[in-house]
This record gives C-alpha cells, structure tokens and sequence, in this order.
C-alpha cells in the first residue's frame, strides 16, 4: 500500500512537472522577445523610453519567476525525499518571493508611469511628479528592486527573534518554514502586497476615469477630425492591466491563506498563476507599435525559412 501511494504521488509530480515545463517555456519565449528588442534598441543608440526600462526589468523578473517556480517542482516535488530539502525549499521560495514583489512593484510602477504621461492634469504637483519620476525612471526601478528585497526578507528579520525567544535548539532560517501557520509571514505577505496594490489600482482607475471624460469632451465638441483609436486603445490596455494584477493578487492571497489553514502549497494553481504574466506581457506586444512590429518581422522570418526548408525538401525528393 505504501509502495502503492508513492508511486501515485510520483505520477501526480510528473503530472505537475509538464505543465510547468510549458508554461516556462512559454513565459521565456515571449518575455525574452520584449527584453531583446529593448535591449537591442539599446545597443544601438536608438531612443528607449522609460516604459521600455520598466517593461525590460519587469520581463527579467518575470522570467526568473517562473524559472524558480519550476525549480521548485522539479527539485522538491521529485527529490523531495533528500535529507535537505528542507533548506532547498527556504533557498527557491525566498528566490521566488522577491521576484514576485519585484514583479508587483514593477507593475505597479508601470501603472503610475502610465498615469503620469498619458493623463492630462495641468496642475503644479501633477506636472512636478510627472517630471520627477519620467526622468528619474532607473532610481524608481532600483527603489522597487530594494522593496522587494525587504519584503522577502521582513518574515525572517520579525521571525528570528521569535524562535530564539521560544528557546528552539537549532535556530537555523529553516526553523521558520516548519510551521504552516506562522502568522507574521501571513502578515507580512498582505500587508506589504496590499500597500503596492492600492498604488497600482489608484493610477489606473484615475487614468481610466481622465481618458473617459476626456473622450466625452472631444466627442461634444464635434470634431470628426479626431481619431480617438489611441484614447479607446490605451483604455483597454489599462483595463487589462487592472483585471490581471486584481486576478493575480487574488489567486496568490488564496494560494496563501490555504497554505496557512490547511498546509498545503497549491502548486498546480501557482503553475497556472504565473502564466498570466505571460498573458499580460503577450497583450503588451500586442498593444505596442514597436513590438507588434518586431513580431511580425520574427514571424514572417519564420515562415519564410519554414516555407524555404520545405521547397528544399521537396526539390530533393523529385531529383531522387
């Protein structure tokens, strides 16, 4: 019977592990694609924006996410049976959770860069932020990487001091992983995820709401002149935005608090949440100009070597 439910959990690991695998593949496919063409822009002296700096950090943190995710189900799933693994599993979630903030506070960046360029406030202090933060963009990339590092690391600074408190004979950073419910890193997690969210939400409900009143003054004026593509477009966009990070944030508050109640890690949701990124970053490309056009140019290059290989191939077959 035992030999029976190891095999059984065995099957159900490797049931988990391929999903991961394309879901990995995937996210790195595309978010490599956004961080080369900025990169490569970069290289040759062309202008790059400071939406093209925040998007490239965030594809990189990104990409390192779902690489620890998958780790995580390879290294622990499968050989969780090693005597660390228990270490192992501290190293990967700590690597995990500071990419995540970082993916977080990166979005919520994104958001507040958004707000600032494309709304059109006049007064003092909105036009003072805007400048501020517009041509300041690589401090704020470096601040939202800082947070990030102290977000991770707050359970284990208010946790080591609570196991030397109770007196515990190995006071590794491993100790503060062996209870479920250990509530100050519960905490922690929404308090510190809630406090970039609300930024997040705040620009993006303010962009929607300036664009909105703002398509309905160029509509009164009666103007057929004005094309208003680009207002409906950026309109989208931020409410594409908004649903994913409101969809993220809840899906890892439930993968959390079941983790707390019932100490359980919901892998197979944490598989499936961190392919929204790559949705996201996929309606990115799509709504920029200059990453829409790239692709095309991939993809067409694509298909002219498959269609090329292929006439080859055919060729060869009549000549035998």
């Amino acid at each position: 019977m035992a030999d029976s439910t190891e095999g059984d959990t065995d099957i159900q690991d490797l049931d988990l592990l391929a999903p991961a695998l394309i879901v990995l593949i995937a996210g790195l496919l595309i978010h490599s694609f956004i961080i080369g063409v900025n990169v490569t822009d970069w290289w040759k002296g062309r202008s790059v924006t400071p939406v093209d700096h925040i998007v490239t950090i965030l594809g990189i943190s990104r990409m390192c996410v779902q690489c620890s995710i998958t780790l995580y189900v390879f290294l622990i799933r499968i050989y969780r049976k090693k005597l660390d693994s228990q270490r192992t599993v501290v190293n990967i979630s700590t690597v995990y959770a500071f990419f995540a903030y970082a993916n977080l506070w990166l979005t919520t960046l994104l958001s507040i860069v958004f707000y600032l360029k494309i709304s059109n406030f006049h007064s003092r202090l909105f036009l003072y932020l805007r400048g501020m933060i517009v041509h300041r963009i690589v401090y704020f990339i470096v601040a939202a990487v800082l947070l990030s590092t102290i977000s991770c690391l707050m359970p284990f600074i208010v946790g080591i001091p609570v196991e030397a408190k109770d007196g515990v004979n190995n006071k590794t950073i491993n100790n503060l992983y062996k209870h479920c419910i250990y509530s100050k890193t519960l905490y922690n997690y929404i308090i510190v995820g809630s406090f970039p969210k609300l930024f997040s939400c705040v620009s993006s409900v303010l962009l929607f709401t300036s664009l909105y009143h703002h398509i309905i003054k160029m509509k009164m004026s009666s103007n057929l002149s004005i094309n208003l593509e680009a207002y409906y477009a950026a309109m989208k966009f931020i409410s594409f935005t908004f649903i994913y990070s409101i969809i993220y944030f809840v899906v890892q508050s439930v993968i959390t608090l079941y983790y707390f109640f019932h100490c359980v890690n919901l892998i197979w949701l944490r598989i499936v949440l961190e392919f929204l990124p790559a949705l996201h970053s996929s309606y990115l490309i799509y709504r920029t100009a200059k990453l829409r056009s790239q692709m095309f140019k991939v993809l067409q290059n694509l298909i002219d070597f498959l269609l090329q290989r292929k006439a080859t191939e055919t060729r060869g077959n009549i000549q035998m």
